[in-house]
Formats: C-alpha cells, sequence, structure tokens
C-alpha cells in the first residue's frame, strides 16, 4: 500500500519482541531485519536497507548452512541495493555469491537461476560490458 512508515514501526516491533524471546542468531530475526530492509529499499534509504540486509546475512551465516537458499536471497539483497546504489562491482560481486548458491541448492531449471543470470546481465550493462551482459 505504500505506507512505509507504518509497516517499519511493525517490523521493528516485531523485531523487538523476537529478540526477547529467541536466541541471538535465531533465523526468526534474520528475516525481520530482511522484512526492514526491503522497506527501506522501497523508501530509498539505501544506507540503512544495506545495513539490515547485511545484519540479517550474518544471522543467516550462523545459523543455517552454508549454501542455504535463504543466504542467496540476502546476497541478492544486497547486490541490488548496491546496484541501486551504484557499487556496480560490489552489486556484481553480491550476485554471483547469490548465483553460486543457488545452484548448489536449486535445481538447474529452478527460476531464481534464472533471475540471478538476468541481475548479473543488468549490472554488466549499467558497467557498458555488452558483451558480458549478453
Amino acid at each position: 500500500m505504500g505506507e512505509y512508515s507504518k509497516a517499519l514501526t511493525s517490523y521493528q516491533r516485531s523485531l523487538e519482541i523476537l529478540k526477547i524471546v529467541l536466541p541471538p542468531n535465531h533465523p526468526d530475526l534474520a528475516t525481520s531485519y530482511n522484512n526492514i530492509g526491503m522497506v527501506y529499499d522501497n523508501m530509498g534509504e539505501y544506507s540503512k536497507a544495506l545495513s539490515s540486509y547485511e545484519r540479517s546475512l550474518e544471522i543467516r551465516k550462523i545459523a543455517l548452512p552454508q549454501n542455504h537458499p535463504e543466504l542467496a536471497t540476502s546476497y541478492n539483497n544486497i547486490a541490488s541495493v548496491n546496484d541501486n546504489m551504484g557499487e556496480y562491482s560490489k552489486a556484481l560481486s553480491s550476485y554471483e555469491r547469490s548465483l553460486e548458491i543457488f545452484k548448489i541448492a536449486l535445481s538447474p531449471n529452478h527460476p531464481s537461476l534464472a533471475i540471478s543470470y538476468n541481475n548479473i546481465a543488468i549490472v554488466y550493462s549499467q558497467m557498458g560490458e555488452y558483451s558480458k551482459a549478453l
């Protein structure tokens, strides 16, 4: 609905409660940080989004197996913010890490692989490296 401040308030309140009732590296905390990051991302507050996404990734690295798809999602979200900020080399690195994980965790024809390749191509295109994008 575009009511980002209300969403942010609710997500932050949820996070406060989860911090009380869950251990510090519980995956649900990572999801909360990810959700907060998405709101900041939609608001164009990229540095806050990046911080939230990075915190989510830190927790997921501890709580989940090293090739869990949620780690790939975290790398993808971090890449997207870096892309929006014009940090193309950082975006590319995170998109490639996301793809590596998806290749291990998912079937070869999973749609997330196609999306990952597309995201990498977009960054190469923005960098003017059209042959790599292709």
